[in-house]
């Protein structure tokens, strides 16, 4: 009898299910089954079964026999779905990955049209309009009346990768193009000029960056070449040529761009603005936050040395489609070239793209 049941014992060891092991430690026991459980079609008047040690010998053995795979797939649960990608572009619609095709993700190729600085067309009222370069001009053309305080100020720009992967490094070549105009389109005594309209071409070499300050995500460093100038002659001339670099961080909806610059000074002769960077400085930054299609963006120029500066801030709100509304506060030196050395203060409400 002991030996018996030793071997009924082993056999119900051998049983995988936990349901029918338990059974046949019962039935070994004298143990009378529990009732069915809700929902277990139990026919009417048929006893119990009960699983001898025999019985539990063959349940083992043809659970033995049943491949892994399949007691796999008929416990492995269903598959979880994809997680949210958490990246900016996914939650701001907006990274400096896309925005620089920093990876090879985000790659489109030369020669394609891209967005650069923002592009928009304003109606813009300022303090204090700058009359003093153009009165030498009025007088020729015997106009009586000041500049108008209201213009229509629009900017337009792209940038262009000229070359990818430049020998074989993770350096992209680009060049980026920015025109912002002046117009005074209610100054009807003066033909609603034109007042001032700066050009921006630029070339950069962009790389990647991945690694983290000031609790940031270091993205891409930018060195750059720019000519900036207003196209004009003689007293109301303005140029200046600069080298820069720049850094991008990013997270979570917020980006920083620094960059710190040095000018390439011209011949005395040549030079329309010795002093400019008196008033523009050697650097800025921009800060931008973005959410829920909102772009709440700072501008902070400062030269320290002689404690001049601008402060820009600008808020973009959705619309339709590409286009936002936007609303643009300006207070400093240098919203215009023409104006690097007067300081205004200056509102604006207009539409902004986001081609």
């Amino acid at each position: 009898m002991a030996q018996q049941a030793d071997q009924g014992l082993a056999g119900c060891a051998r049983i995988a299910e936990a349901g029918q092991r338990l059974a046949c430690y019962d039935g070994l026991a004298g143990i009378a089954p529990a009732p069915a459980a809700a929902g277990t079609q139990v026919t009417a008047g048929a006893p119990a079964e009960t699983a001898t040690p025999a019985q539990a010998a063959r349940t083992a053995s043809a659970s033995a026999a049943v491949p892994a795979s399949a007691t796999a797939k008929a416990t492995d649960p269903a598959p979880i779905p994809a997680a949210v990608d958490p990246s900016p572009a996914a939650t701001r619609g907006f990274s400096l990955a896309d925005h620089w095709e920093l990876d090879q993700e985000h790659k489109r190729g030369v020669f394609n049209f891209r967005p650069h600085q923002v592009n928009y067309l304003m109606l813009t009222r300022s303090a204090h309009p700058n009359n003093e370069p153009y009165k030498p001009f009025r007088r020729i053309a015997d106009l009586t009346s000041d500049l108008a305080h209201s213009e229509l100020v629009f900017q337009l720009g792209f940038k262009m990768k000229l070359v990818e992967s430049a020998l074989n490094q993770p350096v992209d070549l680009w060049f980026g193009y920015t025109q912002n105009s002046f117009w005074q389109a209610g100054n009807h005594e003066a033909s609603s000029p034109f007042r001032e309209t700066n050009y921006q071409p630029e070339l950069m070499a962009v790389t990647p960056l991945h690694f983290s300050v000031l609790g940031m995500n270091a993205r891409f460093l930018n060195l750059g070449l720019v000519h900036q100038s207003n196209g004009q002659i003689s007293t109301l001339s303005r140029s200046w040529n600069r080298v820069y670099a720049q850094v991008g961080l990013e997270r979570a909806g917020w980006t920083v761009l620094g960059r710190v610059w040095k000018r390439i000074n011209e011949a005395a002769a040549d030079d329309d603005n010795r002093d400019i960077v008196d008033y523009m400085g050697r650097g800025d930054v921009v800060i931008t936050y973005r959410n829920n299609g909102n772009d709440y963006s700072a501008l902070l120029r400062r030269n320290f040395s002689t404690e001049r500066g601008a402060v820009q801030l600008s808020w973009a709100f959705p619309l339709a489609g590409h286009i936002k509304g936007y609303a643009h506060v300006f207070s400093g030196y240098g919203q215009s070239l023409i104006d690097y050395n007067y300081y205004q203060n200056t509102v604006g409400l207009g539409l902004l793209g986001t081609f």
